[in-house]
């Protein structure tokens, strides 16, 4: 007879699931036995369960299969939920098993005993707890269906007594994928070409939605000789090769998508939900095309929505749009772009600083030829493979990322880029590295992020995950330290006091190096990268390094002077 417990894991299996993560114990044994007699899946055991989250999610987003993380009773469930979170607002297909305690002591305030439906409401699309195998395989069939749907989270609770439960003879699992692509309405198609066509200068901002139709969307970019701002996610597939990008937006933006989205007289947005509305231009025509109707408008005043797939879409606007052929607002916007990027590579230069001397150096932030975190961004993308992929921690490892890491050839990119967590680079990078052991995982690990849940230094080594953890060891907060300091506070609370960081990663059993001359660190790079297995690059970068925005107001700059200030006069022991 087939148990509770095996018809979820051979059901998983079927589906093409081929790791689950997650810590063992008590109520999901049954699971874990199962899983160790399935030999299409892998068992991989985590030091904390939120890493077990974020690396299903990480799968879950490069694979396009549900991604599975495991988690028992009260504390072990409670675990999973930043990394669920992360996954539902990624629209990551992710199935939660969590453990419960037996169903004779359900709702009797029993040891470790939570209520998981109540817990997950809000992160899950489905959630349910199991309390009879009469009711396998409706329950799994409908889990699995609404995370996909989403596609987001869902959380099947599984008391102990119920997983080693047999199911019915004739019990079968039957879930069915049904992919589907939402053609766009004629009529708010032919008022969206109306209002591009009127339009003398049209900007766009394009996101991760529109990935999968390129080719549509650059057509459409060269129709409308449109300068294209791209979000962060869409960096994948949508940078490398593209004539009309100009790079991001908001606070990791440059000015010539500052200018492009002020001076557009239209701007078209194409499969975003672009989450800063004081970067987005205000009083401006806008068009907006998602999948999701409630994306529409949420940001920013839309005069027409337009709901369909992005190819669709891009698609049927060509066919009813002129051709603009006065092309100054994109070689303008793109002219901005190429001197923008060639100022940033300037700092990657190694002669860069000691070029500049006497008092100019002085009032510079680099002064003790410190490395500087822009050349090990750069190194990393020079020797990076070109399908590697990439996995940042939030905050200024990102920042270093979107400006000097292009996504060439089939990079992926991966991130918490819409709940904001720390501690995600790493995990998600274990994640991408056990899809295919074969391929570079390259994680850009802030130092707060990476001491967070540093744990899964031993998860690598365990399971000869080959990940890249390449770490800026700045000693900050890096981020908090910028928002302090544009707001005209001292830095206060951002000071990370670091161990040596490669020796705790060798203590933990993964081959490290770390690195303070910039004269070792190219080398150092190309030893990391071209390891076998885990490898830890832990390199000591500017803490005083900045990344300002593309638009900095007088009270932000003033702010930042003002901070200066009682930094030093902090320094020199006096009250700020």
């Amino acid at each position: 007879m087939t148990t509770v417990a095996e018809q979820i894991v051979t059901a998983l299996a079927d589906l093409g699931v081929r790791t689950v993560w997650g810590v063992v114990g008590d109520a999901l044994n049954p699971v874990t036995d199962a899983i160790r007699r399935e030999d299409r899946i892998e068992w991989i055991g985590t030091r904390h369960e939120e890493a077990a989250a974020f690396a299903a999610g990480a799968q879950a987003q490069l694979t396009g299969t549900l991604g599975v993380c495991m988690g028992t009773v009260g504390p072990g469930s409670l675990h999973l939920l930043n990394g669920l979170y992360d996954a539902k607002k990624s629209h990551a297909p992710v199935l939660a098993i969590c453990g419960q305690v037996p169903t004779a002591e359900l709702g009797a305030d029993f040891f470790q005993e939570v209520d998981n439906d109540q817990v997950f409401r809000d992160v899950a699309a489905f959630r349910h707890t199991i309390t009879a195998a009469s009711q396998m395989p409706r329950v799994l069939e409908q889990a699995v269906q609404a995370a996909y749907a989403a596609p987001g989270v869902a959380v099947l609770t599984l008391p102990g007594d119920v997983g080693a439960a047999e199911v019915a003879k004739d019990s079968a699992v039957h879930i069915t994928r049904i992919p589907a692509r939402l053609a766009p309405d004629e009529e708010q198609m032919a008022r969206a070409a109306q209002l591009l066509d009127e339009a003398g200068k049209v900007t766009m901002l394009v996101g991760t939605g529109a990935r999968e139709s390129r080719a549509a969307v650059l057509d459409l970019a060269d129709h409308l000789a449109a300068p294209m701002v791209l979000t962060l996610k869409a960096k994948e597939g949508l940078e490398a090769d593209n004539p009309f990008q100009i790079g991001q937006s908001g606070l990791i933006g440059n000015p010539a998508t500052h200018e492009a989205l002020k001076s557009a007289d239209a701007l078209l947005m194409i499969g975003t939900d672009f989450p800063y509305p004081e970067w987005l231009p205000a009083g401006t025509a806008t068009v907006q095309i998602d999948t999701r109707a409630e994306h529409i408008g949420r940001r920013t005043p839309v005069d027409v929505g337009v709901v369909g797939d992005a190819g669709l879409s891009a698609t049927a606007l060509m066919g009813r749009l002129r051709r603009k052929d006065d092309r100054k607002h994109l070689e303008r916007a793109r002219s901005e772009y190429e001197d923008w990027l060639g100022h940033q590579r300037r700092l990657t230069d190694p002669e860069h600083d000691k070029s500049l001397v006497g008092k100019v150096r002085s009032l510079l932030d680099n002064t003790e030829d410190k490395i500087r975190p822009e050349v090990l961004a750069t190194l990393i993308d020079r020797h990076a493979a070109d399908d590697a992929v990439f996995t940042t921690d939030t905050g200024m490892s990102t920042v270093w990322l979107a400006r000097f890491v292009t996504m060439r050839g089939t990079r992926r990119l991966l991130g918490s880029f819409n709940l904001g967590s720390m501690a995600n680079a790493m995990p998600q990078a274990l994640g991408a590295a056990a899809v295919d052991r074969g391929r570079q995982s390259i994680a850009f690990c802030g130092d707060g992020g990476l001491t967070m849940l540093l744990g899964e230094l031993l998860t690598a080594a365990a399971y000869d995950l080959p990940v890249k953890l390449i770490v800026f060891d700045n000693g900050r907060l890096g981020m908090v330290k910028l928002e302090q300091e544009q707001g005209g506070l001292p830095e206060f609370g951002t000071e990370l006091s670091n161990p040596d960081l490669a020796g705790l990663a060798r203590a933990a059993g993964l081959p490290a190096a770390r690195v303070t001359d910039p004269e070792q660190l190219e080398a150092a790079v190309i030893a990391a990268l071209a390891a076998p297995g885990p490898y830890l690059l832990d390199v000591v970068t500017n803490p005083e390094e900045i990344a300002l925005p593309p638009k900095t107001s007088v009270d932000q700059a003033w702010g930042f002077a003002i901070a200066k200030v009682k930094e030093g006069l902090v320094s020199r022991g006096a009250k700020a």
